[in-house]
């Protein structure tokens, strides 16, 4: 878990300048710990550029996109 954390707090601010990213955590996937990114919207890879699309693992460390629609603040 450690160096998922720190696979994760080395990507991402990297992670938060691609489009419709809202948050970057630490999650499970199929029993795998991952780093999960949070979109507004999922869009098709097709859809983007090559340099806007969250990589299928960083260093080794598999992502998970996770659509959470638009975040807002609750007063």
């Amino acid at each position: 878990m450690n160096q998922v954390n720190t696979i994760k707090q080395n990507s991402e601010e990297q992670l938060m300048r691609l489009p419709n990213v809202t948050g970057v955590g630490i999650g499970e996937r199929r029993g795998k710990t991952v780093i999960k990114v949070f979109v507004t919207q999922k869009v098709p890879e097709s859809s983007l550029q090559p340099h806007e699309v969250v990589p299928k693992s960083i260093e080794g460390c598999e992502t998970d996109v996770e659509e959470i629609g638009t975040v807002t603040a609750q007063i």
